[in-house]
């Protein structure tokens, strides 16, 4: 993946001295967070052909076999308090809707908050972490992103096959998961560039690519389930949700299910 990486990032990329590869790691967000601590700089990349240890939202595993997908987590180091950076998921989402594209053609919709979708299969997830300094400020931001890439369903865990997928069953075409982690790296840099101070652009950009919107739902918290119909992301990307009692909430935690959709609830 790394020679494939390299060739296809393009010259202005301003951290490549910052790419930190490994065949396999624990998880990459818990290893760029051991760094973040000990003083890495802003721009600093980890990325795994395989991940022993992959996490998500929620404490749940990220599958994350060898050589089936991109495994990837990303720095930076915004000066800013935590509440002007609500909006960071979805920015991420929003730039890997774009590197996708950019490298395969085909471009994935985001399920509230942090699935990559298509028809109806998870592509891939975002985890975004923060480290506070001791005055409260941020002292460090991880993006953690794992796509399928190679996978066909029989790959997948029985327990999750009927949901996952990966872009080459999607596309029908082989994908060079290089040349994606390059599109990432990229659409990462160009995200950072405007985290602080285009946050109306890029919560448009998730609200138009979010297939969550107008559909029925449900909110899963702990034995609680609500249903409702989800009307928009607000701007601090939470979700807007007329539940079926006519109240109007806007929700940041709790398990969405979409009727049809990962065993809608």
């Amino acid at each position: 993946m790394l020679h494939s990486l390299y060739s296809h990032l393009s010259p202005d990329y301003p951290w490549k001295a910052l790419i930190e590869y490994y065949p396999t790691i624990g998880s990459t967000n818990d290893h760029l967070k051991a760094l973040a601590r000990q003083g890495a700089p802003h721009g600093t990349a980890c990325i795994a052909g395989h991940q022993t240890g992959g996490h998500g939202r929620l404490g749940r595993s990220f599958h994350s076999p060898e050589g089936m997908g991109v495994y990837l987590s990303f720095l930076i180091r915004p000066d800013c308090a935590p509440t002007e950076l609500m909006h960071l998921t979805c920015a991420a989402a929003a730039a890997m809707c774009d590197a996708v594209e950019n490298a395969c053609g085909l471009r994935p919709g985001i399920k509230w908050t942090n699935d990559l979708v298509f028809g109806r299969r998870k592509l891939g997830g975002i985890l975004t972490e923060l480290g506070l300094s001791p005055h409260g400020t941020v002292d460090y931001a991880i993006i953690g992103i794992g796509i399928n890439c190679r996978q066909q369903e029989q790959d997948f865990p029985e327990e999750i096959r009927s949901m996952a997928g990966s872009l080459d069953m999607v596309t029908g075409k082989k994908n060079d998961p290089g040349k994606l982690a390059a599109a990432m790296l990229e659409a990462l840099c160009r995200m950072d560039e405007t985290l602080l101070t285009g946050k109306s652009a890029m919560l448009e950009a998730y609200r138009r690519n979010c297939i969550t919107i107008g559909q029925e739902i449900s909110l899963l918290r702990g034995d609680d389930i609500r249903r409702g119909t989800a009307l928009s992301v607000d701007q601090e990307g939470a979700l807007v949700v007329r539940f079926s009692d006519g109240r109007v909430e806007a929700v940041n935690s709790g398990e969405v299910s979409i009727r049809g959709m990962y065993g809608y609830i």
